[in-house]
Order: C-alpha cells, then sequence, then structure tokens
C-alpha cells in the first residue's frame, strides 16, 4: 500500500497526453521567445556598437556611458516594463525596449575592452601600411577584437533568454507564457516544458555562438592549443 502514490505522482508530474494536444502552441511560443530574444540582441548591438566607439575614440565617456547602462540594467524587469506601458502599450515594442536595454551594459562594455585589447603595435602596423581609419576599425581591430565581443553577446543572449520568460506578464513572453498557464492552473506539465525548452534553447543558442566564434577567427582557436 505505500508504494502505490509514487507512480502516480510521477505520471501527474508531466501529462503528456496535455503536451501533445498543445504541441502548436509550444511551438508558436518557443518561435515568439527566439524572435523577442534574436531581435533584442541586435537592436542592443546597433545601439551599443556606437556608444562603445565613442567610448574608444573619447575615454572619458566610457565611465558615463557605462555608468548609464549600468543604472538601466539595475531596473527591476518588471518594474521596468510597467513604465513602459503608458507609452507603448501591451505590445510587443514594450517587451523589445526592455530586453534590448538589459543588453546595452554586456554589449558596451565587452566591446570597448575587446577593441582596447587590440595591441598597439597592430594599429601601428595598420596605419603604416596606409589603411583608413574605418578600414582600420573593420578589418584589424574587429577582427582580432571578436573573441572577447562575441563572449559578450554569449552572455548577453542567455540573459535575454531568461528575461523574455518576464514579458509574458505583458502578454509577450515566448516561453513564459507556460509559466503563466501552469500558475494559474496550479498545473506542473507547462512549467517543466518552458523550463526544459528554455534551457535547452539557452544552451543551443550559446554553442551556435561558440561555433561561430571559433569559424571567425580560427587564429585564437589555434593559438589556445
Amino acid at each position: 500500500m505505500t508504494d502505490g502514490p509514487a507512480p502516480v505522482l510521477a505520471a501527474e508530474l508531466i501529462r503528456w497526453s496535455w503536451v501533445g494536444r498543445h504541441l502548436d502552441d509550444i511551438r508558436d511560443n518557443l518561435v515568439q521567445h527566439v524572435e523577442l530574444t534574436g531581435l533584442a540582441l541586435l537592436f542592443g548591438l546597433l545601439l551599443a556598437f556606437p556608444l562603445a566607439l565613442a567610448a574608444v575614440q573619447w575615454p572619458r565617456l566610457y565611465g558615463p556611458i557605462l555608468g548609464f547602462t549600468g543604472v538601466l540594467f539595475t531596473i527591476p524587469s518588471l518594474a521596468l516594463f510597467i513604465l513602459l506601458i503608458p507609452f507603448t502599450g501591451l505590445q510587443i515594442q514594450t517587451a523589445l525596449i526592455g530586453l534590448t536595454i538589459y543588453t546595452l551594459l554586456i554589449l558596451v562594455r565587452n566591446i570597448v575592452e575587446g577593441l582596447r585589447g587590440v595591441d598597439n603595435d597592430v594599429r601601428e602596423a595598420a596605419e603604416a601600411m596606409g589603411f583608413t581609419r574605418a578600414r582600420q576599425l573593420f578589418q584589424v581591430e574587429l577582427p582580432l577584437a571578436l573573441p572577447v565581443i562575441i563572449a559578450g553577446v554569449r552572455i548577453a543572449t542567455v540573459t535575454t533568454i531568461g528575461l523574455v520568460t518576464v514579458t509574458a506578464l505583458i502578454g509577450w513572453g515566448g516561453l513564459g507564457q507556460l509559466f503563466i498557464e501552469g500558475f494559474t492552473l496550479n498545473f506542473s506539465t507547462p512549467i517543466i516544458i518552458g523550463i526544459v525548452l528554455s534551457a535547452l534553447l539557452a544552451f543551443t543558442a550559446d554553442l551556435l555562438l561558440v561555433g561561430l566564434q571559433n569559424r571567425l577567427t580560427p587564429w585564437a582557436r589555434s593559438s589556445g592549443r
């Protein structure tokens, strides 16, 4: 008699019949999660890159830029989304603005550190060869800074994947919708599915970025052996 309840509890932890009936919804939530993460990172890079270049060109700006993005990063995510709602409503723009803001500190810092890490001898050699400032930046400095920059993108990606679940509270949360449904119904299956898929998404994205880094910086991989 004492061994009876255990199989029942195990069976109720994940109800596979529910998963089968909601595969389309789970897929749609996963796609939305990927889209929100990708767009937030894209917008974050578009904003962080010029800020980082300004900080490298004019070092006195680095402290204020890092301080400002740091303050934004410390705002609790739910509070930030609530502050944005009166201006952008319960729209995807609200989710994207908030998610993009949280990428800036990580991306700006890593882009700046990556560019600052380029050896001065390399810069001088490029100048001696007649490289313009733009050519020097895109053909010499950025390739050498890529390992540090991509490391920042990896951190920002995993962080954003986790934050996307919070945006479910304003109707745009990807896999976070499964958490809300599970908590609302006091039903563990969607919560577990949401956690597993979020973790797998973060792991897969990180693995893909490592592969991209290895492809783009073969010299860094060779020197590490």
